[in-house]
């Protein structure tokens, strides 16, 4: 049984965005989401790439057939507004119910108020989206969509927004994201920091002082200790935080170990290189006097 937890708005958006070359949304086994709302409400509009959970005679929900939920590593059910994980008890699910009338098992989500939801079904915890479409969609309309079927080239053609590091304040994103006009709208991205060889200088802002570019090269040479105090000060002016030590969530003000899972949650493919995590090392040295994270092999 893995059980259930609260997945937040900001945790499901990141993974709707998620990518290497192209979207993960186009492998099979990556994200199940599941829309538990009515079908007018769901034919109405829904989230990116979800199913709608269909009803049997008895009024539980069936997971859709062509999803094997075991191989599944993030499954995701949201209703129109679900705050709590005993909140969705309401839901009326249930893990395993025979059809006697198609004479086969149906699979079903579990619910009973002793134990709570568990999901025998899947090998990672089932999770219940916090505050459900409602919510979900104040922060993030341009995610929904009335589109039901997908196709595999569609999957991989898939535009993926930056990942959110604060909701609405910080994200981290690429070159390719932060020319795109429609992004830079949806978010309302007002300022950008870019880290990029010296000879590139980006050309996407017109207002200079909206732009912080850090010329270093991409490599194991590079000197981004030395601008980490101009990073925190950016980051803090643009969010109404004028200090030079604004604790800015770029990893910069945490111990190393807490930025490298922070930031993992958020972009689950990062792989800095050993030079950057010996400045974060001594950047985290220069706040605690001593070093607290151990950043030898394997931990990094």
């Amino acid at each position: 049984m893995a059980g259930v937890t609260l997945c937040e708005p900001t945790e499901l958006y990141n993974l709707l965005n998620q990518s290497t070359k192209i979207s993960r949304l186009a492998e099979p086994n990556y994200l199940c989401l599941l829309d538990a709302r009515t079908k007018r409400e769901y034919n109405e509009s829904h989230l990116m790439t979800a199913l709608r959970v269909k009803t049997n005679p008895l009024g539980k929900y069936l997971v859709p057939e062509s999803i094997n939920l075991e191989c599944v590593r993030y499954c995701v059910v949201y209703d129109g507004k679900t705050e709590t994980v005993d909140a969705a008890f309401d839901m009326d699910y249930d893990l395993l119910e025979v059809d006697t009338e198609l004479t086969r098992i149906i699979p079903l989500f579990l619910k009973t108020k002793k134990a709570g939801i568990m999901q025998r079904l899947t090998r990672f915890p089932v999770m219940v989206l916090r505050g459900g479409y409602e919510r979900f969609t104040t922060s993030y309309h341009y995610l929904r969509t009335q589109k039901i079927f997908w196709m595999p080239q569609e999957l991989e053609a898939f535009k993926t927004y930056p990942v959110e590091i604060l909701p609405a304040k910080l994200y981290m994103g690429n070159y390719k994201q932060a020319c795109d006009s429609q992004i830079q709208k949806d978010l309302k991205i007002k300022a950008h920091i870019n880290i990029s060889d010296p000879l590139f200088f980006p050309s996407f802002l017109e207002d200079r002082e909206k732009l912080l570019h850090i010329p270093i090269p991409d490599s194991l040479e590079a000197d981004l200790f030395s601008h980490f105090v101009n990073i925190c000060h950016f980051i803090g002016k643009c969010l109404g935080l004028f200090s030079n030590i604004f604790p800015a969530p770029d990893l910069l003000y945490l111990s190393s170990q807490n930025a490298w899972n922070f930031a993992q949650k958020c972009k689950n493919n990062i792989r800095p290189n050993r030079a950057f995590v010996k400045q974060l090392s001594d950047w985290e040295q220069r706040f605690y006097i001593t070093a607290i994270t151990d950043i030898s092999e394997p931990n990094y």
